[in-house]
């Protein structure tokens, strides 16, 4: 398939993954690291700007708020404060409730660490399903954004792409226009990814790739509306 812009070109105009921009290093597996990511996936979850969301996790990262016993140790009042000072304004009372939920479910149920929940869960559905439950505000976006990257450091971390992904590889030409089953699309852009010399455990960075793509489009066609 002829493609608009290969994936190693994608990754390189565009950028790859978002918890290396974050000065997040996943690549060892290290639960720290780890737990931020997930704080920074819940941040990016909302319906709010990327831009904003790096900037709120920032924030946490500089007051050293970053695990479930600093969160929680914080309170309320501190949480909504750092929220506020990252511009997550519209958001802050709820998000605020919410990490402190998580927070206390993370800890109780997986000792604070999220590996944890990896090695017990069965399978990708159920890691997912663990992860929702870790709070109400925890959804599928949220799920998504915090497995993708986690794709090649989880081995139960293999989520279908988002619908930002598939639109991106639509616009592209990396998939048919008409392709609409996940697993499919999944095992194409895989398949086009190690073709380009992309390796598997780097098929996070194409992904991220793709998301930043479609949100650059989204971006230029508002800016671009009559």
């Amino acid at each position: 398939m002829k493609y608009t812009v290969s994936p190693s070109e994608l990754v390189k105009k565009f950028g790859g993954s978002y918890a290396k921009e974050l000065g997040i290093d996943l690549s060892h597996s290290d639960s720290a690291e780890i737990q931020k990511w997930f704080l920074a996936a819940v941040l990016f979850g909302a319906r709010i700007s990327g831009k904003i969301a790096a900037k709120t996790y920032a924030e946490f990262a500089r007051a050293g708020v970053v695990s479930p016993e600093r969160i929680l140790h914080a309170g309320w009042n501190d949480l909504v404060r750092i929220l506020g000072r990252g511009g997550y304004a519209r958001y802050d009372f709820k998000t605020a409730d919410k990490l402190l939920e998580v927070s206390n479910i993370l800890l109780w149920e997986y000792a604070g660490d999220l590996n944890s929940l990896h090695r017990i869960a069965a399978d990708q559905p159920d890691l997912e399903r663990r992860l929702k439950q870790l709070g109400k505000g925890v959804g599928d976006v949220t799920v998504n954004i915090f497995l993708r990257e986690m794709r090649g450091i989880w081995p139960k971390a293999q989520p279908l792409p988002s619908a930002k992904v598939v639109q991106a590889a639509k616009a592209l030409g990396l998939i048919d226009i008409g392709l609409c089953d996940g697993p499919i699309i999944l095992k194409t852009l895989k398949a086009a990814a190690q073709e380009d010399g992309i390796n598997p455990e780097d098929f996070a960075e194409f992904e991220a790739a793709l998301v930043r793509f479609e949100m650059a489009s989204q971006r230029k066609a508002l800016l671009e509306k009559p």
